[in-house]
């Protein structure tokens, strides 16, 4: 009998964690023409040619470049090193950290338990990680021992606030109030990676004590609000962050070089975060966090804000579910609704100018359509803390991907001649 009962777990869980499948069945994504596609040969040779030259003259070691266009790729290339100083030649399979790219995916990942009737998005966080209470906004703090008081705030942080960077938490080590950076540091919050035995319940909970920027839902604070929904999403589902990932997303897609921590059969492929000194390419030091935290060290802290490495091709498969409405393969993780909300303003007035925020990602409005060099109305994107950028322009059936592993000053204006030019380069 207990066998028995153990094979329908088994049998409900499997069911339960595996996606749906699609009336609609768009193809995974496989090499294209260009010209079939409404892509120029011409103008895309240029953008190969701006990205070699920004290697050549130094401004970045190496990248790998990536662009699609109705599900074909009609670019998609390496350039450079990927160690300078051992004379790695990057590859096109180079695995990268994405760091805050993972946002977007831990956001599919909440609202595939939205889907699922698991919450609504105004709910206060509070209803499921009890530690965050009553929300405090700061009020004073003493410099010399980063002591604070604080005052209710009138709001409470919901689901919906943690989505958008709203909900008035703070980045720690990156953020730009000083006394936040100092709380954090003191209260020992894990801002971004980590090789130590911590988990992300253990940081969340921590950082749920401490006071907020300003009252939730009522301005953009660039935020830890996705840490948060990573620990949340372990709480809806039972079950650890990386494997929810893993089994309704990553496996479901085939994006198989997508990993919070690297397997040792794939290591090799992770490309060195690299700085500039003295006019020269060197590793990128120790500091507050170990670069290498993909392959070493605990392997325990799954942060939903920036955890992942991942590939060129592994991320525009992602953005392409997206750009086909939910959907790739036969397979449909989010519906086209949902899709229709993630994309839509989600903050109302708070950002004035070429951009909204969803729930995923900034989307470019008409004002950034006009101004030029952004994509279509509508088209989103975000960007990583080591030097990696994408954008997917849906009326266009767009995607495009420029991965780099930089930190520190560095004159790289690959981000932006990349976009303009991609754009240049349809011919339809």
């Amino acid at each position: 009998m207990k066998i028995l009962i153990n094979f329908y777990f088994v049998l409900f869980t499997s069911i339960s964690f595996s996606q749906t499948p699609s009336q609609q069945k768009s193809p995974a994504l496989e090499v294209g023409n260009a010209k079939e596609v409404g892509m120029s040969p011409e103008r895309l040779s240029m953008i190969d040619a701006m990205i070699t030259a920004e290697v050549n003259t130094g401004n970045i070691p190496g990248a790998v470049a990536l662009i699609t266009r109705k599900g074909k790729i009609v670019l998609h290339k390496s350039y450079g090193m990927a160690n300078v100083e051992k004379k790695t030649p990057l590859l096109k399979d180079a695995i990268f950290r994405i760091a805050s790219q993972t946002k977007a995916i831990t956001s599919t990942a909440v609202m595939i338990l939205w889907e699922e009737g698991e919450f609504q998005l105004d709910d206060k966080i509070s209803k499921y990680i009890p530690a965050f209470k009553e929300a405090q906004l700061l009020e004073d703090f003493n410099e010399t021992d980063s002591t604070y008081t604080t005052s209710p705030a009138k709001n409470q942080i919901t689901i919906r606030d943690l989505l958008t960077h709203t909900s008035g938490i703070g980045y720690g080590v990156i953020d730009g109030d000083e006394r936040f950076k100092k709380m954090y540091a003191k209260a020992g919050i894990t801002d971004l990676f980590t090789t130590e035995k911590i988990t992300i319940a253990e940081s969340v909970k921590k950082l749920a004590t401490l006071p907020l920027h300003h009252e939730p839902g009522e301005a953009f604070t660039y935020s830890e609000g996705l840490d948060v929904l990573g620990y949340f999403i372990e709480v809806i589902s039972g079950v650890p962050f990386d494997e929810f990932l893993k089994t309704r997303i990553f496996e479901p897609l085939k994006m198989q070089d997508t990993w919070f921590y690297l397997p040792s059969e794939k290591q090799n492929r992770l490309v060195t975060v690299q700085k500039k000194k003295h006019g020269k390419w060197v590793n990128y030091p120790v500091t507050f966090y170990d670069t290498n935290y993909p392959i070493k060290g605990a392997k325990t802290f799954f942060s939903g804000g920036a955890g992942l490495s991942s590939t060129a091709k592994d991320y525009a498969t992602f953005l392409q579910m997206y750009l086909n409405e939910g959907e790739l393969n036969g397979v449909r993780l989010l519906s086209r609704t949902t899709i229709r909300s993630i994309l839509g303003n989600q903050i109302g007035g708070i950002w004035d100018g070429p951009k909204n925020h969803g729930l995923a990602f900034s989307v470019v409005n008409e004002k950034g359509e006009i101004a030029g060099g952004l994509g279509s109305d509508g088209t989103f994107e975000w960007g990583g803390y080591f030097n990696t950028q994408y954008f997917a322009d849906p009326k266009e059936g767009v995607i495009g991907i420029i991965m780099k592993q930089t930190q520190g000053p560095v004159d790289d204006d690959t981000a932006w001649k990349f976009k303009q030019m991609l754009f240049s380069a349809i011919d339809d």
